[in-house]
């Protein structure tokens, strides 16, 4: 028995990670969503899934321009994401005030926002579903 998902199925992420490369597995989270509801029995369509992720911790400088070398293959899959129709907001105020950044910055894809926290509160007002990523470095 497969639970009945309903459409649209909208889900906003609030990253907050303590490491840029934590993003890597935060977006598996993302993928997640896409890879179940796309996929059998679902068969939802991009335009079925309303997916926003909203930034405004350590993994910031990973949605700058002049950091895509060191990035590369995060950037790529942000990129992909993207194309799918998930929306990525980085909080200005910790753009601005942490990073010294400003909106030319950003890739095309990236929307800065007044502060993420009233943005996922938005959200959430519109009914959609609050999903923080949990990322947890395993030491062995």
């Amino acid at each position: 028995m497969q639970t009945p998902y309903q459409k649209p199925f909208k889900v906003v992420y609030e990253f907050f990670l303590d490491h840029p490369e934590k993003i890597r597995q935060a977006l598996g989270w993302v993928s997640n969503v896409i890879f179940v509801l796309t996929n059998q029995p679902y068969g939802f369509t991009p335009e079925d899934i309303h997916i926003i992720v909203v930034s405004h911790g350590r993994e910031l400088p990973v949605f700058a321009k002049k950091n895509r070398e060191q990035y590369a293959d995060i950037v790529e899959r942000l990129e992909s994401l993207s194309l799918y129709g998930v929306k990525f907001k980085v909080c200005k105020m910790a753009a601005e005030q942490i990073y010294g950044l400003s909106e030319k910055d950003f890739y095309p894809f990236v929307e800065l926002v007044p502060s993420a926290i009233t943005e996922i509160a938005h959200w959430q007002q519109q009914g959609y579903s609050l999903i923080i990523p949990q990322v947890f470095e395993i030491k062995r």
